[in-house]
């Protein structure tokens, strides 16, 4: 009886991940060796481990690898930098390819081709990865998102880092930057919105709840609020609510799932405190608020503009 020889261990770099049929022959990978049971295709040029468990940022390498002239796009790259997409996006492994108009569309399955006019300086590497830009991304986002979704993406582009708290020291962009961009495009689909868009973005809010809470007061015909609204302005250190109105004396703020953590909790204490001490009306408000589209959390606000 003949027994069957184990297939030669893979490469380190190519054991874990999907990898292209170059990257296979550059590792000395012969045909035979592509066809062993712990391998299995993942469409044309590509392979990856038998058994592989889904890894957005492995198989969008691969496949921007194995497609020449083509970049990670739309959800996907939204994905991979990090920016917020509304729940029925999240977790998608449907894979967003993009290509210049001159080149036929991507077509493989799990995979959403596109054929799209952009400009260089609007692709980038990232991690080894062809990828649109985050500005270039949140325009491509403009031709599916709702305005309000579009809307907190550009925020979450434009806004200050926090120091000591992430990689970044400088906002992705600015909303000049992003208009610049929306002029190369006159005739994008999106593009109106995409420019609507900017004229509601500002630079002073950390997540998508807020962004929904200030565009809620402003749509109810509430004034808008100022943003990281301080105690005591021009203090670095003073204790800070995301928005509120400072000659009413009303500060505002938006509770989300890290303000769980006993450390966010300890700070969310004193940051109470500090507001209630000095005299202010002070609401918070969390995601059964955002369920509900901020309608009680508006009406609260404004009776206290109304009784200020």
């Amino acid at each position: 009886m003949v027994r069957m020889q184990p297939p030669a261990p893979l490469p380190a770099h190519l054991s874990s991940v999907p990898f292209t049929v170059h990257e296979a022959q550059a590792a000395s990978l012969s045909t035979g060796r592509l066809r062993s049971s712990d391998l299995a295709s993942a469409g044309r040029l590509l392979y990856m481990p038998a058994g592989w468990e889904f890894e957005i940022a492995g198989l969008a390498r691969a496949l921007s690898a194995a497609t020449p002239g083509a970049w990670i796009s739309h959800i996907t790259a939204a994905d991979l930098w990090g920016l917020w997409l509304p729940s029925w996006l999240q977790g998608s492994r449907i894979m967003h390819l993009s290509k210049p108009k001159v080149l036929p569309q991507v077509r493989r399955e799990g995979v959403v081709g596109h054929t799209v006019l952009a400009f260089d300086d609007e692709i980038t590497v990232f991690e080894g990865i062809r990828i649109s830009t985050p500005a270039r991304t949140w325009l491509d986002l403009a031709t599916s998102l709702p305005l309000r979704d579009v809307v907190a993406v550009g925020d979450q582009l434009v806004r200050q880092p926090r120091n000591g708290l992430e990689e970044r020291t400088q906002p992705w962009n600015t909303v000049e930057q992003l208009r610049c961009m929306l002029n190369r495009h006159p005739k994008m689909k999106g593009i109106v919105k995409a420019r609507e868009a900017t004229l509601l973005m500002r630079t002073g809010t950390d997540s998508a709840p807020e962004t929904f809470l200030r565009l809620a007061l402003t749509e109810a015909g509430l004034p808008e609020p100022e943003l990281q609204l301080r105690v005591s302005p021009g203090d670095d250190y003073s204790p800070a609510a995301d928005m509120g109105y400072r000659s009413h004396r009303i500060a505002i703020q938006y509770d989300g799932c890290h303000h769980l953590t006993r450390e966010q909790q300890s700070r969310d204490n004193r940051r109470d405190e500090a507001f209630n001490s000095a005299g202010w009306r002070y609401f918070k408000f969390n995601a059964d608020d955002l369920a509900q589209d901020f309608r009680r959390a508006t009406n609260q606000v404004r009776l206290a503009l109304r009784a200020a």
